[in-house]
């Protein structure tokens, strides 16, 4: 493991990534009576992985977090999402050091979160961490004004300093005029609105989102996920976003890591977790998934040949559903250009129609 973060790799088209902002390096998280000592003790026994989670298992080790690595990137929407007690909300809080973990590393631009002092620890969070969970966790006795500007007066702000900016938060989620009310007077999706924004008033660079919106009903739910990528395409922040539900998984994740009993499964984008499932459990996520609203072009482009319409190029980064209309009756496949403009391959209908077939065929 190195503290440096590693240089930008080159995408599948040969675009440049962005830096990594966040790296989670082999990190464990055990309970239970012993369970440290256990961990210690067979870790310096076996080489780690899949025999050193049957051991402490066998030895009634509770393991939340196993062996969990990834990178995010700056500015990406990285989606962690499993069912209920796969680690997911965990690992998020390891993250944070909310939770400590038990084993590994946990580096934020060159700093290890394991090795800072709980004064450094505390002013990294009040800085450039924004969190927001499931629980809104409004103070009741504060307006939303004071609710948004709280952790600007827990940095000692001044009132009108941290009123300004508090406004500026509240107008960027849309609740301008009721900055006045207190939280029994606004509905749940107002009131994780005011959550959202309260999290956004430290403008932090980092931004952890723990199922934040799983109580909301579908409808509110739909409205707040369009808020938070109106937020995003605003905001530009790194966000980690938890969530059991692989339908919003898809909506917001640039990528997706999905977890089961601790483990991470499969990473990748959301049109490689639909078209390339790891094994039967990340296949059972994808059984229903209209492939059209998740594909993109740059996922099932084919090589260029001379008879591609140049001319009208489509985005790699384009869903397929969004661009039926211009595939439909033609006689000729539509260039696809990378976010850096160069040609990539080609698309027809005739290459969706293969798409939805071979689902079918499964």
């Amino acid at each position: 493991m190195t503290d440096a973060i590693r240089p930008p790799l080159p995408d599948a088209h040969g675009a440049d990534r962005r830096p990594i902002q966040i790296q989670c390096r082999n990190v464990w998280k055990v309970y239970g009576d012993r369970a440290e000592i256990e961990f210690q003790e067979y870790r310096s026994k076996l080489n780690g992985g899949d025999d050193l989670t049957s051991k402490l298992r066998e030895a009634g080790v509770i393991i939340a977090a196993s062996d969990v690595s990834f990178d995010v990137e700056k500015g990406e929407i990285f989606v962690i999402m499993g069912l209920s007690g796969s680690g997911k909300s965990t690992i998020v809080r390891c993250l944070s050091r909310l939770v400590e973990p038990t084993s590994g590393q946990v580096v934020i631009d060159g700093e290890d979160l394991l090795a800072m002092s709980e004064d450094q620890l505390i002013q990294l969070r009040r800085h450039k961490m924004g969190m927001v969970f499931q629980s809104f966790g409004l103070l009741p006795h504060l307006n939303v004004l004071d609710n948004v500007g709280y952790p600007l007066r827990v940095q000692g702000m001044s009132r009108a300093d941290r009123d300004r900016r508090a406004m500026q938060m509240i107008e960027l989620v849309g609740l301008a005029g009721r900055e006045k009310s207190f939280p029994r007077e606004l509905s749940g999706g107002m009131q994780q609105r005011v959550g959202i924004a309260r999290s956004l008033a430290v403008e932090p660079d980092i931004w952890f989102l723990d199922e934040p919106f799983s109580a909301l009903d579908p409808l509110i739910r739909r409205q707040m996920q369009d808020e938070f990528l109106r937020l995003q395409g605003v905001l530009k922040k790194t966000i980690v976003f938890i969530t059991h539900d692989f339908l919003e998984a898809l909506r917001l994740a640039d990528r997706i890591a999905i977890m089961r009993e601790g483990t991470i499964v499969q990473t990748g984008t959301p049109a490689e977790i639909v078209l390339q499932p790891i094994d039967d459990y990340v296949a059972e996520f994808t059984r229903d998934v209209p492939l059209v609203k998740v594909v993109t072009a740059g996922a099932i482009c084919r090589p260029l040949t001379d008879g591609a319409d140049r001319a009208n190029a489509v985005a790699a980064s384009a869903i397929v559903e969004g661009i039926l209309p211009d595939l439909a009756g033609r006689g000729s496949a539509l260039a696809v250009r990378d976010a850096g403009g160069r040609i990539v391959g080609e698309i027809s209908a005739g290459d969706v129609l293969e798409l939805l077939t071979a689902r079918v065929r499964k």
